[in-house]
């Protein structure tokens, strides 16, 4: 049985920092992709960013470009997102998502398996 837990998040004020992580167990092959999407209230989940399995190569909203690190951690099948300079605007629930088939790594339609949320709340 294959489960996403994620860790992290919080109430920040505008300009600080928060790391998210995601760990994914029960599958025998690392994940194709994964990912972060957020839906903030009354919005449409969107994709915030995404790295293939080796690592390397990652893909972000623009919004978040030069704020924002995916990365994966030791281990391939844990992946954190570093949030620095955070903006009201990024107030969201933040939801981890891994694939282990090809598609358009921005669309949450590719992504098997969805992590329970994390709530971020960045105050001005």
């Amino acid at each position: 049985q294959v489960q996403v837990v994620q860790s992290g998040g919080g109430l920040v004020q505008a300009g600080d920092s928060l790391r998210l992580s995601c760990t994914i167990s029960g599958r025998t092959f690392n994940p194709y992709y994964m990912a972060w999407f957020r839906q903030a209230p009354g919005k449409e989940r969107e994709f915030v960013a995404a790295l293939n399995s080796s690592g390397h190569a990652t893909r972000y909203l623009d919004s978040v470009k030069g704020r924002f690190t995916i990365s994966r951690m030791n281990a391939k099948n844990v992946m954190s997102l570093q949030m620095n300079s955070l903006k009201p605007e990024d107030t969201a629930v933040y939801y981890c998502a891994a694939a282990w088939g090809p598609g358009s790594t921005t669309s949450d339609q590719t992504y098997d398996y969805c992590g329970q949320g994390t709530q971020v709340t960045v105050s001005s």
